[in-house]
């Protein structure tokens, strides 16, 4: 959580320092190299007052993180559904003989609606410790062209009726991967006490590796001299009741001033 004098953002800021400072220099798929650590800890953030843990140091493309979680929501793998959106960073990681199918990260896991599940589990069972989203299915991950990275999700309700999210994420790409992944994660959280009509209380993220790519160290670099800004709020325009039935035009972010975007291109 926050302090009073310091910002929820530091904590991404003094990871990415950590791991330029002692991070295992590591092969990976894209053979790009990377600097790497594992299980660093648990990043947490405040969603009270409706605040929304997007990133400030550097502009984060808030309509792809909206468009993504939505696609994700109706259990989308077509990822021509994103290019009508002018979305296209999952296309770097689409084999050639799939590259209109992305089968990861997919919230409808065989005909289960989890998130339905979810929906019900906090309304008529709010204590339940089985109010889980996964997203690893061992037996599809051949499948797969990029197995999920996010790959499970539990939520947890306070007794003053608001929700926390846990997700842990086996790989975290520091740099472009984890600030979509706290905010969409967020965002889902607001919507989930939007549907069932309780409040936000945090996102918490833990990670397994959590890595640097090397032709982005020096983008990183410069993103830790800055100074974080305050978070923006968000805020829902209309009420609903089907989380597949929220639009991009739903969500209502304001307040946001980032410092100017940092181009770096993605590994895949």
């Amino acid at each position: 959580m926050e302090t009073e004098n310091r910002h929820e953002e530091y904590q991404y800021l003094d990871l990415i320092k950590n791991i330029i400072k002692i991070g295992e220099p590591r092969n990976d798929r894209t053979g790009t190299g990377t600097l790497s650590i594992f299980s660093p800890g648990q990043l947490r953030f405040s969603l009270r007052d409706n605040r929304l843990p997007l990133l400030t140091t550097k502009r984060v493309f808030f309509l792809g993180i909206v468009e993504e979680l939505l696609w994700f929501i109706r259990g989308e793998t077509d990822v021509r559904k994103l290019h009508e959106k002018n979305i296209y960073f999952w296309d770097q990681n689409l084999h050639f003989s799939a590259r209109y199918t992305n089968c990861s990260d997919n919230y409808d896991n065989h005909g289960v609606d989890q998130l339905e599940n979810i929906i019900n589990q906090i309304k008529r069972d709010p204590f339940s410790r089985r109010i889980i989203l996964s997203a690893w299915n061992p037996v599809d991950t051949k499948k797969m062209v990029l197995p999920p990275c996010h790959i499970m999700a539990q939520f947890y309700v306070h007794c003053d009726k608001s929700i926390s999210c846990h997700m842990y994420q086996r790989s975290c790409d520091m740099r472009l991967g984890l600030p979509f992944n706290i905010c969409s994660y967020a965002i889902l959280t607001h919507m989930l006490a939007h549907v069932t009509v309780h409040t936000s209380n945090e996102p918490i993220i833990s990670m397994g590796d959590a890595h640097i790519y090397k032709n982005h160290i020096e983008g990183l670099r410069e993103q830790i001299q800055r100074e974080p800004r305050k978070f923006p709020t968000i805020l829902f325009n209309r009420k609903k009741e089907n989380l597949k039935d929220f639009l991009f035009e739903d969500f209502v972010l304001t307040d946001y001033n980032p410092h100017k975007s940092i181009k770096l291109e993605m590994s895949a």
